[in-house]
Formats: structure tokens, C-alpha cells, sequence
């Protein structure tokens, strides 16, 4: 699969600032358009948005449970999929998901990225 929408680029960009409400809000209008072959994937990309956002509300349980459904759907796809690269990101989410079931606090600041042949700026202005 070649490089995402523009409209997924930004919702990235969000996602990675920590805007993860707005990112959510973008990458749902993505997940929506998507060929069908793609809707699991941005399915689960909207999950990882909405999970960090819940934990970013204290809500842990939803965290939790947003992110497991994120991996099932997330897992299926190859390691680098419309741009993304899935396998640091899935690793992310593994941990995040031992920690919140451990009780830790202290995580690295979830993060998606993008895998160079894609050729844009993970951080591009919107």
C-alpha cells in the first residue's frame, strides 16, 4: 500500500502532538472512506486515537479495552501498511496494555510513524 490520505497524515500529526480527541475526529472521516480492503486497518488506527484519549481523561479501563481492539484489528496487516509503520506501534501498544494492567504510570508518549518511502513529513503543518 502506498502513502496514506492527507486527511490521515493529519490526523497522525495530531495523534503524535497528543491531540488525540481532533486526531480521532479526522482519522474517523478516513476509516469511513477507506476501500474495504483498508477499513480494519483505519478502524483500528481510530481505536489507538480514541484509547490514548481516554487515558489521557483517566479512564484506564477504556484505555485498556481500546487498545486491545485496536491491536486484533492492527495485527492482521502487514508491518508497514499505507505508510505506517505497524511494528513499532504494535510494540507500543503491547506495552502500554502490561502497563495499564500493572498500575504504571511512567509510559514513553505514544507515537505513530510513518516509514520513509511513504515521502511526507510526519509532522507536516495542517
Amino acid at each position: 500500500m502506498g502513502s496514506p490520505p492527507q486527511a490521515a497524515k493529519n490526523g497522525i500529526a495530531l495523534f503524535n502532538r497528543g491531540c488525540f480527541f481532533e486526531a480521532h475526529e479526522v482519522l474517523e472521516d478516513v476509516w469511513r472512506a477507506a476501500p474495504e480492503s483498508e477499513k480494519k486497518f483505519w478502524q483500528g488506527l481510530v481505536q489507538v486515537t480514541v484509547g490514548f484519549h481516554h487515558y489521557s481523561t483517566g479512564n484506564r479501563i477504556g484505555a485498556q479495552s481500546l487498545l486491545a481492539r485496536a491491536t486484533q484489528n492492527l495485527r492482521t496487516y502487514p508491518a508497514q501498511f499505507c505508510g505506517i509503520r505497524l511494528s513499532p506501534l504494535l510494540g507500543l501498544l503491547a506495552e502500554w496494555q502490561k502497563a495499564l494492567q500493572e498500575g504504571r504510570t511512567e509510559l514513553p508518549p505514544p507515537v505513530i510513524q510513518f516509514f520513509e518511502e511513504a515521502g511526507f513529513d510526519q509532522m507536516a503543518d495542517i
